[in-house]
């Protein structure tokens, strides 16, 4: 039997160097066959990753995670991504149980009351079905990108993922917003109709709302907590 080959990041941040964007998702979709993940939210970046694995026929597994509390705008554009490329995005979803034990004990919008209460929510919603999405998997591929807030900026386009023991990748981290929308229209590339009034960063609708000129991109997310460190907790290192 032949031993499965080991790379670090330094060794995959050489073996891409060069490439396109479709050029290392191709990569390492041929170095881990089976093993690398896509984790889309509809968004502009997601999308634009979408088009580039299903427009090249690269094998790569899209998925999404279905918190029950989406905007009807974003179910639009997954029904229009499924059409558009003959494919089918793989929908997983909280734990039924702990939702129900949540609200039954808090409310539909306890997440307004606390930090720790909506990173209970987070968790339950996103965390944990993305535990279960990604176990098994190599190589988890994000629509990340270093200008969308002061956390990710710090963030490498390949980093180590000690948490689910995997490498993240992420292909647009030195993309502009502009960059972004400019795939977007050139390719046609379906989007959520939500960008086009003012909502940039798009997640749950109670917890998501447009954003002012000159606002951060993540000020639409959690608008009532701190600036500082708005994550859901999928990206926590």
């Amino acid at each position: 039997m032949i031993a499965e080959p080991s790379y670090t990041i330094e060794s995959l941040t050489d073996l891409l160097a060069g490439k396109t964007e479709v050029e290392s998702l191709r990569t390492l979709a041929e170095l881990f066959p089976g093993q690398v993940v896509f984790s889309s939210s509809f968004g502009y970046e997601d999308q634009v990753i979408t088009d580039m694995i299903l427009a090249n026929n690269i094998p790569i597994r899209i998925f999404s995670l279905d918190t029950g509390r989406m905007f009807g705008e974003t179910y639009q554009v997954w029904q229009k991504t499924n059409s558009r490329y003959d494919t089918r995005i793989e929908a997983h979803y909280p734990k039924t149980a702990a939702v129900e034990k949540m609200l039954n004990e808090k409310g539909p919008f306890s997440f307004y009351e606390s930090i720790e209460n909506r990173k209970e929510c987070c968790f339950i919603r996103k965390v944990e079905p993305l535990n279960r999405a990604l176990a098994g998997n190599k190589i988890w591929v994000t629509g990340i990108r270093a200008e969308q807030s002061q956390n990710r900026q710090t963030m490498t386009q390949l980093e180590a993922d000690e948490v689910h023991n995997l490498v993240k990748f992420h292909p647009l981290m030195s993309w502009t917003f502009g960059e972004v929308k400019d795939y977007v229209r050139k390719n046609n590339v379906p989007y959520n109709p939500l960008h086009d009034r003012g909502f940039v960063s798009i997640g749950c609708q109670p917890c998501t709302r447009a954003i002012q000129e000159g606002e951060d991109f993540r000020a639409g997310r959690w608008w009532w907590e701190d600036n500082s460190k708005k994550e859901c907790g999928l990206h926590a290192k």
